[in-house]
């Protein structure tokens, strides 16, 4: 066994204890490339079964096509239930205020219409595609990350993780985040990505795009972006380390078309993947205090 074998044994040994452990669990699904990996690894754990949980989706309207389009493809060909959340339902039903201004974005806003859909839905697990390596708020963060009912994150509250023992005992209300690869790295995902096989969005390659250069990163130029007339818009050959929101994810220079070739920019990188995150450089505890109000 190479050292992709450990870590996926691992992920599916911890899949399946969400399933033995928790009654109504679900699977956040953004159409990055970490939850697709947790699709391909459920696939592992429970074929030729259903999966013991639906994928949700938290969309906020803003997210890229390819995105969406790989979705709706991965849903029908794995024919399991997808549930999705509108965060436009949050805001017309005045849950949330929409951010004004040229770097407004949705992305915080996501919260809320993931906690509606939490409690709507009665889920008591929910699997993430978190990972330890990806922030500095992460790297504390347990496998089964206990929240409160109101969602919200409490590091005095989190349990020990002995071995490979998990305690998912909860209150009603409470709610459980669970990480099955949480012990990976970004090159981990990569290589898994290449041994695997895993299909993902185009945007995850290289490819012509116009693109606006905004707080020193290239943004994908989009309506949503609120483009003015001091934004200049170039075309260039990029692509996406992560993906996320168009008016929060930005785009690296990149010619890398085949996956040898982004293993090799990641190894050469000096810049963390969620570098490319604006939303985690609006404060240095801008994910922590995402977390402490129920972000995933």
């Amino acid at each position: 066994m190479d050292y992709l074998d450990h870590l996926e044994a691992e992920a599916i040994y911890i899949l399946r204890e969400v399933a033995g452990q928790f009654e109504n669990p679900a699977l956040l699904f953004s159409g990055g490339k970490d939850s697709i990996t947790l699709v391909h690894l459920a696939k592992k754990a429970f074929r030729p079964g259903k999966f013991p949980f639906p994928l949700v989706h938290i969309d906020t309207g803003h997210n890229f096509p390819e995105t969406i389009s790989y979705r709706d493809w991965l849903v029908n060909e794995l024919g399991e239930k997808l549930i999705v959340g509108l965060v436009q339902d949050s805001i017309d039903a005045g849950k949330v205020i929409e951010q004004k201004g040229k770097n407004a974005s949705r992305n915080a806003l996501q919260t809320v219409t993931l906690l509606d859909t939490i409690e709507k839905y009665g889920f008591d697990a929910c699997i993430g595609g978190a990972r330890r390596d990806e922030e500095k708020a992460r790297a504390k963060e347990r496998i089964f990350s206990v929240r409160d009912e109101f969602g919200q994150w409490d590091p005095k509250r989190q349990r020990p993780e002995l071995w490979n023992i998990f305690n998912g005992k909860i209150h009603k209300g409470e709610n459980v985040r669970v990480f099955p690869i949480s012990n990976w790295t970004e090159l981990d995902v990569w290589n898994y990505i290449k041994r695997e096989n895993i299909s993902l969005p185009s945007i995850y390659f290289s490819h012509e795009r116009d693109v606006v250069w905004r707080n020193g990163q290239w943004m994908a130029a989009a309506s949503y972006l609120n483009i003015d007339e001091e934004d200049v818009v170039e075309h260039k050959s990029v692509r996406f380390r992560t993906v996320g929101d168009i008016t929060c994810t930005a785009a690296v220079g990149s010619v890398a078309t085949e996956l040898d070739d982004i293993i090799a920019e990641i190894k050469a990188s000096t810049v963390s993947e969620r570098g490319a995150r604006m939303d985690d450089k609006v404060s240095e505890a801008a994910m922590e205090d995402r977390k402490k109000q129920g972000y995933f």
